[in-house]
C-alpha cells in the first residue's frame, strides 16, 4: 500500500474572523476547548460584560477551532452542532474546512492521536510555559496525511466501528465487574452470615474498642513529623487513604512529649466515624501508622489473645452499615457511636 500523501493544513482549511462587538447587556452562549483534543464544549452563558475584550467571535458547527495558549496540551477540536453560533474569545483560532478536499471526521479524528497533537502543539513559543502560544502561521505549516475523499471515509468508517467494538467491550467489562462486585459481596455476606451462626463472638470479646478524644495541642510544633497520625475524619479523604490511612494533616514524633497520655492506636488498626452525619459516610480505613484519634472518630484491633486477624475483621467491617446502628429520628449529629454501642452525646 502507498503511503497517504501529505499536505499543509492551511492547503485544507480557511480561516475565519466572525468578530462582533459586544453588547455588554446581552447573554451570549459561550463554548470553550477541552484539553487532550477531547473537543469543544458549550460552557454557559455570560453577559457581554463579563468579557474582557471589547469584541467576540462566532462559530459554527463544523468549524476547526483551536485555543493559541493552549495548544501545547492539546486544545483542538471540531466544533459539533450544539456550539452554533456560540461565541469565543480572541484566543481561539476558528476555520472553515474545505470539505471538497478533507472529511471533517477525519480530521477529528487524526487529532484524537495524541502524537498528532503533541506534535503540532509543540510548535508553541513563549517564555513561559503555561502561556506559550502557537501562531496561526505555525499551525497551518504542519503537515497532516491525506488520501482521497473516498479513503478518507472508508478509514473513519473503520474508525468508528472500532471505537464502537471498544465501547461495547468497555461496556460489557464495566457490567461484569459490577456482577463481580456484586456477588462478592454476596458471597462475603453469605460467609459471615454462616459463620456467625456457628462461631459466633462479641465484638467486645475479642477487640479493643477505643473512642477519639482532644488531640495534642501542635500550635507550637516547630518540625512537624509523620511517625504518630493525628487523625481527623476529614483526613479519610486525602487522597491516597481511600483504603489505607497514610497520612494525616498533623502529626508528631513518635517520642514528642505531647503524646504523653494520649492512647494511640497500633497500625492496623480499623478507624471510622462515630459522630453525627458521617457516620452514614460509612467510611472504613485501616491504619498503617500509630495513630491518635480525634473526638469523632473510632477505632478497632483484634486482642492479642484472641487470634482474630486484622484482613478478617475488615472484612467484617466492610458489611457492616454503621449507619445502621444509629437510633431514633433525630437529626444528625444528635447521636454518637461509643465503646459500647450507640449513646446520646
Amino acid at each position: 500500500m502507498k503511503p497517504w500523501p501529505t499536505v499543509k493544513l492551511g492547503d485544507v482549511l480557511r480561516r475565519v474572523e466572525r468578530f462582533e462587538p459586544r453588547d455588554e447587556l446581552t447573554e451570549y452562549p459561550f463554548a470553550g476547548t477541552y484539553s487532550f483534543a477531547r473537543g469543544i464544549f458549550v460552557s454557559g452563558r455570560k453577559l457581554g460584560s463579563t468579557f474582557a475584550l471589547p469584541k467576540i467571535q462566532r462559530i459554527h458547527a463544523g468549524d476547526f477551532i483551536y485555543c493559541k495558549i493552549m495548544a501545547w496540551e492539546g486544545a483542538f477540536g471540531i466544533a459539533p452542532k450544539e456550539t452554533d453560533n456560540c461565541v469565543m474569545s480572541g484566543a481561539f483560532v476558528v476555520y472553515e474546512l474545505n470539505c471538497e478536499r478533507i472529511d471533517e471526521k477525519f480530521l477529528d479524528y487524526f487529532f484524537k492521536v495524541p502524537d498528532h497533537w503533541q506534535s503540532i502543539g509543540s510548535q508553541s513559543t513563549g517564555t513561559n510555559v503555561r502561556r506559550q502560544s502557537l501562531h496561526p502561521s505555525q499551525f497551518e505549516k504542519a503537515e497532516i496525511p491525506l488520501p482521497p475523499l473516498g479513503e478518507q471515509r472508508r478509514a473513519v468508517a473503520r474508525m468508528e466501528e472500532l471505537a464502537a467494538q471498544m465501547h461495547e467491550a468497555r461496556t460489557l467489562r464495566q457490567q461484569a465487574a459490577e456482577e463481580a462486585e456484586a456477588l462478592s459481596a454476596s458471597w462475603l455476606n453469605s460467609a459471615f452470615t454462616t459463620l456467625a451462626k456457628k462461631f459466633a463472638r462479641s465484638l467486645g470479646d475479642v477487640t479493643e474498642i477505643i473512642g477519639g478524644g482532644s488531640l495534642p495541642d501542635t500550635t507550637l510544633v516547630e518540625e512537624p513529623s509523620s511517625d504518630v497520625l493525628l487523625l481527623k475524619v476529614s483526613d479519610m479523604n486525602r487522597p491516597g487513604n481511600e483504603v489505607f490511612i497514610r497520612d494525616s494533616a498533623i502529626g508528631l514524633p513518635k517520642n514528642s512529649p505531647l503524646l504523653r497520655g494520649f492512647r494511640v492506636l497500633p497500625p492496623q488498626s480499623i478507624v471510622f466515624p462515630k459522630r453525627g452525619g458521617a457516620i452514614a459516610t460509612n467510611k472504613k480505613r485501616i491504619l498503617t501508622k500509630p495513630t491518635v484519634l480525634d473526638p469523632n472518630t473510632m477505632g478497632v484491633f483484634p486482642k492479642q489473645e484472641s487470634e482474630l486477624c486484622h484482613e478478617f475483621l475488615f472484612n467484617w467491617f466492610n458489611n457492616l452499615d454503621l449507619a445502621s446502628l444509629q437510633q431514633g429520628t433525630a437529626v444528625s449529629g444528635c447521636f454518637e457511636l461509643t465503646d459500647g454501642g450507640l449513646g446520646r452525646q
